[in-house]
């Protein structure tokens, strides 16, 4: 077992690709078909927008149904083809940006309907993109490597700087395409898909995938299963390929009201970041920031926290960490003071061909002008800096299999948060799951405010 871990390890930058196969089609349903979850079959989107006002729906839903009417619009290659660069995040290997980019598509779209579609292998492509980007820190001690490429792309917390940063590597590689956006997604979206359509079985494969275990059965499939079952290690991915085919009869067969569900879960998945886009128009690009499916790390004016976490050589072991965020705030004293404690929960219990002790490389998003006054990590492990008009505190976290560990950071918040009308906003990082969250308040007249909830998408907390 220790060699299959090593040997996983060793293979780190040539993570196969065939696993999110399925995502891409599911990709170009989601995003250029998605008509078909809202309204019945043949009616045209496009009919839509012009119809949105009279629609006896609330204002945040009019609002996603004209964007929705935008994005077929403009960029369902209408007027011209549209090219877009599509990431798919593996969120067991959780990333800044929502996971390991195993491997890349290029997808066109003309006259509202996708036309080429390639794959590619994240890993291969790399071969072809030079040494001479250096790795942000501490990507280059962690991952044992040399120079920074697309595979470690999505290194922010913010989509469009993550989307600027694939597509640059991707040209410095030598890539020939010029792209009208990009998109990334994570993968519950194919758990989300087979919620509403059931388990699904594949000839000649054994067993069948559901929205609990298909993910798994999928990674162990092209990486162990093929050799138990005699497969060619060239065939292995024709898995993929079968599923794919099998998902999208089921959809094109969905009723209207699991077209309907489904759309909710589509909707679900762009608000919990697990899909994120970013596209070339600004129109576009601001009309997808406004409600929040861009992935964007916000401007705000009141207290903030992003908790980012980076799997670095960890292998899939975010399938098994549980995370919560305790947080407290005493705006009583002379200088409003924050505490933030961090718990980081192995679930796991034995080390096997995917799960390891967890290697983390945490950062944390406060206020422009907090001070950090006390940690539990010792200050020369610390690191300090600025990032998208932030205060940022990095901070090593390693995690035995079967423990349980703590980080407390102790800070001042900038005074004018010192006031009455006191607010939080949290942003959740892409692809980190579900995050009970507990936050206390204690006011200047020494009154004490306690919210308890599960962190699923951004949210702004008032006190």
């Amino acid at each position: 077992m220790a060699n299959e871990v090593k040997t996983l390890r060793e293979k780190e930058g040539k993570k196969t690709w065939k696993f999110w196969l399925a995502f891409w089609f599911i990709a170009a349903i989601l995003l250029f078909s998605w008509y078909v979850f809202l309204q019945i079959r043949n009616k045209n989107i496009q009919n839509l927008k012009s119809l949105t006002s009279f629609l006896p729906v609330g204002s945040e839903r009019r609002n996603e149904l004209t964007v929705l009417a935008d994005i077929y619009d403009k960029a369902g290659g209408f007027d011209r083809e549209q090219t877009f660069l599509i990431l798919f995040q593996n969120d067991m290997e959780l990333r800044p940006g929502g996971g390991f980019i195993g491997s890349f598509g290029i997808l066109k779209a003309k006259n509202g309907k996708v036309g080429d579609i390639q794959i590619h292998d994240t890993g291969v492509f790399d071969g072809r993109v030079p040494d001479t980007e250096q790795p942000p820190y501490p990507m280059a001690e962690m991952l044992h490597i040399k120079s920074w490429q697309m595979r470690d792309s999505n290194w922010s917390p913010d989509f469009r700087v993550n989307a600027e940063k694939a597509e640059y590597f991707y040209k410095l590689g030598q890539g020939g395409e010029n792209f009208d956006g990009v998109i990334a997604i994570n993968t519950k979206v194919l758990n989300s898909i087979l919620e509403i359509t059931g388990p699904v079985k594949i000839a000649d494969y054994p067993g069948e995938y559901n929205d609990e275990t298909a993910i798994l059965q999928l990674e162990y499939q092209v990486e162990k299963g093929y050799q138990e079952q005699g497969i060619m290690k060239g065939e292995r991915k024709s898995v993929m390929k079968d599923m794919a085919k099998v998902l999208i009869e089921k959809i094109h067969n969905l009723n209207v009201s699991q077209q309907l569900e489904l759309a909710k879960k589509i909707e679900e998945n762009l608000k919990q970041k697990n899909i994120q886009m970013f596209f070339k128009d600004e129109s576009l690009q601001a009309e997808a920031e406004e409600i929040n499916w861009a992935g964007r790390v916000k401007n705000y004016k009141g207290d903030y926290l992003m908790v980012v976490d980076a799997n670095l050589n960890s292998l899939k072991s975010d399938l098994c960490i549980k995370r919560e965020i305790k947080y407290e705030v005493d705006l009583s004293a002379e200088k409003p003071q924050a505490e933030l404690a961090l718990t980081y929960d192995h679930t796991c219990r034995t080390r096997d061909w995917m799960t390891a002790n967890y290697n983390d490389w945490l950062r944390v998003y406060i206020p422009d002008g907090s001070w950090l006054a006390d940690s539990s990590v010792p200050q020369e492990n610390l690191r300090f800096g600025n990032d998208l008009g932030k205060k940022v505190v990095g901070v090593p976290v390693y995690v035995e299999i079967g423990k349980k560990e703590t980080i407390t950071l102790k800070y001042d918040l900038p005074a004018e948060l010192k006031n009455n009308n006191y607010s939080l906003f949290i942003q959740k990082q892409s692809g980190s799951g579900e995050v009970p969250v507990s936050i206390s308040v204690k006011k200047a007249d020494g009154s004490v405010s306690e919210i308890n909830e599960v962190l699923l998408e951004d949210k702004m907390f008032s006190f």
